[in-house]
């Protein structure tokens, strides 16, 4: 596994920026190993991901906030900094539609996901054999109108105790009340079985397939409190002809909506992504 630090930045957009932030980590014996950045310019926004090898790195990183303090002030930089051996803990909310599950859990077995999963919530008993397939918790909590809030309650008095980091929606098929996402904000990844923002809401399939529709797509996207409209991470499309049933819809959905989630989640595991207003930045 690498060993690296990863710097996100944002700031308003000034001359120096990509000189100063490579010469920052050039002066503490930082060699840089990716440098990406982007300028919103409808905003004049700078946006950056710097990552640098800490093989040799002179500098305590205690010490980082302290000596970086300087340059964030001058430039008036907003910043995270990250190490890439750190492997977040993330919950998995699920309800009876496993397929998204069952594509994270392979991909966090095999290494893929970096990342360490302590428990999978949901409503439902359905998909315990998986948890129990890799030994994880499983922790089934009905909801419903008269239960809800003592169910979000004990969700997040679990997720507290596992000290999760990130909470993915695995095909999670609830709204989560407004001070559960204040709880996690911009920390609740949710994948959408349609291509937003075009059929919102329930039966997205039957939906496009009555349109007649030649493109079918899934969303991820950052949770906020207002539904289906938080940050987009990332989206997926595929062909459909006049010869696709309802059926061919809903597996392709399915095909979709696993490859959109765990790239999603992979770039936020490796801290790719920077939000700005209610738009995203993936870097490479």
């Amino acid at each position: 596994m690498k060993n690296s630090a990863i710097l996100l930045v944002q700031c308003p957009d000034r001359k120096g920026l990509d000189a100063t932030l490579a010469d920052f980590v050039y002066r503490h014996d930082g060699n840089v190993l990716h440098f990406e950045q982007h300028v919103a310019a409808e905003l004049g926004l700078f946006l950056a991901r710097i990552e640098w090898d800490l093989a040799g790195f002179q500098m305590d990183l205690k010490d980082f906030p302290r000596l970086f303090a300087p340059v964030a002030e001058r430039f008036q930089i907003k910043w995270e900094l990250a190490l890439s051996a750190h492997r977040p803990r993330v919950a998995l909310f699920v309800s009876k539609y496993d397929h998204c599950l069952v594509d994270l859990l392979y991909r966090w077995h095999s290494g893929e996901l970096r990342c360490e999963i302590p428990l999978i919530i949901s409503n439902h008993p359905d998909a315990q054999r998986h948890a129990d397939f890799y030994n994880i918790p499983y922790h089934v909590i009905p909801v419903s109108k008269e239960n809800k809030p003592e169910a979000e309650r004990r969700q997040r008095e679990l997720l507290a105790e596992h000290g999760v980091e990130l909470v993915v929606l695995a095909r999670y098929m609830q709204v989560l009340s407004p001070d559960f996402i204040r709880h996690y904000a911009q920390r609740i990844i949710n994948i959408h079985h349609s291509f937003l923002p075009a059929f919102i809401g329930a039966r997205p399939h039957q939906q496009a397939f009555e349109r007649g529709v030649k493109l079918i797509g899934a969303t991820a996207h950052y949770v906020t409190e207002v539904l289906d409209d938080g940050p987009i991470i990332e989206q997926g499309v595929t062909r459909i002809s006049h010869r696709d049933t309802l059926e061919d819809l809903v597996q392709k959905g399915r095909d979709l909506e696993k490859v959109v989630l765990s790239s999603a989640v992979a770039w936020h595991l490796e801290n790719r992504i920077l939000l700005y207003g209610n738009k995203t930045v993936i870097f490479d």
